[in-house]
């Protein structure tokens, strides 16, 4: 498989929280925990890089399920970790300010970010005008460059220490 798929929550205010990047060679665990619970689950996948992958149809995935225990292992080994991210997303927002996590994605995805203030508030879950006063706040103390739809990082340890607390 090929790509890259932005896995995210719509929120009821409009705005959406990042679950995770599908990356190649990894099984979408939404699909297969609506498989799995016979339930469908509000998420929205956006292709960032094109894709090109395999759909298993359910009947395929049942029966491989139940006759290859290494297929078997390895998805719900995926299932886990994501769990286990998810949980950590969950506990970062709920209990880590919103300037720290900016300064952490902005360390994550540097040096040079090609993204919109919209697009950052969406993957962190917060509104694009809160996003932008604060990365206007983070270019008059030098941790960053604003430039249209580019964000270049400039003071890596700066924005470390502010994402540290």
């Amino acid at each position: 498989s090929e790509g890259v798929i932005r896995v995210s929550k719509p929120l009821a205010d409009g705005h959406e929280v990042l679950l995770y990047r599908l990356q190649p060679g990894e099984p979408c665990v939404m699909s297969t925990a609506c498989f799995l619970g016979r339930a469908t689950y509000p998420v929205r996948g956006v292709v960032e890089q094109e894709v090109r992958g395999v759909i298993l149809p359910g009947a395929v995935v049942q029966d491989v399920l139940v006759e290859a225990s290494a297929f078997r292992e390895a998805l719900f080994g995926a299932f886990a970790g994501r769990l286990a991210g998810l949980l950590a997303l969950l506990e970062e927002l709920v209990s880590r300010r919103l300037d720290r996590r900016l300064a952490a994605l902005l360390i994550e995805r540097g040096p040079v970010l090609h993204a919109t203030h919209q697009q950052l508030a969406d993957e962190l879950g917060s509104a694009r005008e809160v996003v932008s006063r604060l990365l206007e706040s983070f270019e008059a103390h030098g941790y960053v460059g604003l430039h249209r739809a580019r964000i270049e990082v400039s003071n890596p340890r700066g924005l470390a220490e502010l994402a540290n607390g």
